[in-house]
């Protein structure tokens, strides 16, 4: 794809600008520039570079993938990324990561309450909470979701993650994404996402936020084939939103915590890391409003599958078998004649994560909140509780607007495993079975 053209930002030592400027495209070529001139010409890697900056390359991908895969950068930055202490291990915090090995795998329906306030100060990373996963970090497949409760920002600390991409979805409380590439803001409704390896900081303009994470291990997240749909529908690439180059000249001890293998390491830098003074490629940040999402659906009967919501994908080696789907269901009308409209019942080889942003979920009538979140694993039966079955049985079928939810799902090719702490956890819901007690019998040969 193409870009939309050099950007300039400019340097944001303290404070956010005013109002984010982005470059828009899924996947596209950008390039931009905090300061004119940054950016060399004709080449990547100039004798000198422009203004006394350093030349970097940042590979998402390896150098001899198709080229329709290959993910890189280039970064032109005030000191290389090689100018930084040794790290050393540091607290665990409560992120785990693949192999999930503590718990068995739970073919039981479960369900959990919004992760609980933090009990003293804890930023994005303090925040941070792992409730399962899949795969093998450090053979780059499956995934993990984590959720998130933060209630100051990142403060001369960084954050970046060798082991995945982060998919951030906000539930509560926007965040102000620092990044290597420039600024992102992304509101509840919105989703971020920070590709493998690249460094960034939270902020909380609201004070505090929560929400959940998907870090996925596997290929990058790209748009899904649209098939007979044709050329248009689901998530447009011109909604994507890129960062424009804005830059940090700080002369001070600045903490860089790097997820390695599972691991947090941490180094303190006598600068910040967050240097680059222009970039241009395409393994970049980006974030999306998911109220953009074109929904396709049935204008006759009957529901085409759930997959025909699929926001991001990241593929397997399995044509259709995805390592991970990022599926949303946002506003839509429901016109179906004698259709079930609410998700039917159903037994799925994929494992489903499905989370709540805002409103309520059709197919639950109670117990489903914003913040909380539902795992039905493998072949687990599952499908709409009794209450909303008996309504939407009986209801007169006349067209019908969805707009008072906006839920999503992470749902992955492999089982998802429990963390301990997932398993124990006090907000775990221990009577989900409940909402489907008292489906009746209504045969009647």
């Amino acid at each position: 794809m193409t870009g939309t053209g050099t950007e300039r930002a400019g340097k944001t030592t303290t404070g956010a600008p005013e109002e984010l400027s982005y470059s828009t495209g899924f996947g596209n070529e950008h390039s931009s520039e905090a300061v004119a001139g940054a950016l060399p010409e004709g080449r990547n890697s100039p004798q000198r570079a422009p203004l006394g900056l350093y030349a970097e390359q940042l590979s998402g991908s390896a150098f001899t993938e198709p080229r329709v895969h290959n993910h890189r950068s280039w970064l032109y930055r005030i000191r290389p990324s090689a100018a930084h202490p040794p790290f050393v291990r540091a607290p665990q915090r409560a992120v785990r990561s693949a192999p999930f090995t503590d718990c068995a795998a739970d073919p039981n329906r479960l369900r959990w309450n919004p992760l609980p306030e933090p009990s003293g100060p804890a930023d994005f990373l303090d925040g941070l909470w792992t409730l399962g996963g899949n795969g093998d970090a450090t053979r780059r497949t499956g995934m993990a979701v984590h959720l998130f409760h933060a209630n100051s920002p990142m403060t001369d600390r960084v954050f970046s993650d060798a082991d995945g991409e982060l998919l951030i979805v906000p539930e509560r409380g926007a965040l102000l994404l620092r990044t290597e590439f420039g600024l992102l803001r992304a509101a509840p409704g919105e989703v971020a996402l920070i590709p493998r390896g690249v460094r960034f900081r939270v902020e909380l303009p609201d004070g505090s936020a929560r929400g959940y994470v998907c870090e996925n291990y596997g290929r990058p997240f790209q748009l899904p084939d649209l098939g007979p749909i044709g050329a248009n529908g689901l998530a447009n690439a011109r909604d994507f939103r890129a960062p424009v180059a804005a830059y940090e000249d700080v002369e001070r001890p600045v903490e860089v915590v790097n997820k390695f293998c599972g691991n947090l390491w941490s180094a303190t830098y006598d600068h910040s890391p967050l240097d680059v003074v222009a970039w241009h490629g395409n393994h970049v940040p980006y974030v999306y409003d998911l109220h953009r999402f074109n929904v396709i659906g049935s204008i006759s009967y009957d529901h085409p599958d759930p997959s025909i919501f699929t926001v991001l994908t990241s593929p397997s080696d399995t044509p259709g078998l995805a390592g991970v789907d990022f599926v949303v269901f946002a506003p839509r009308w429901l016109v179906g004649e004698d259709t079930f409209r609410p998700p039917y019942f159903h037994r799925n080889v994929m494992t489903e994560y499905m989370g709540l942003i805002e409103g309520a979920y059709d197919a639950k009538a109670e117990g489903f909140v914003p913040g909380g979140g539902s795992l039905h694993n493998m072949m687990s039966a599952h499908g709409p509780d009794r209450e909303t079955y008996d309504r939407a049985s009986a209801a007169e079928l006349k067209p019908q607007k969805i707009d008072d939810g906006l839920a999503f799902m992470f749902e992955t090719r492999w089982p998802l495993t429990l963390t301990e702490q997932a398993r124990d956890a006090g907000h775990l819901q221990r009577g989900y079975d409940g909402v489907w007690q008292g489906l009746q019998r209504h045969f009647r040969p």
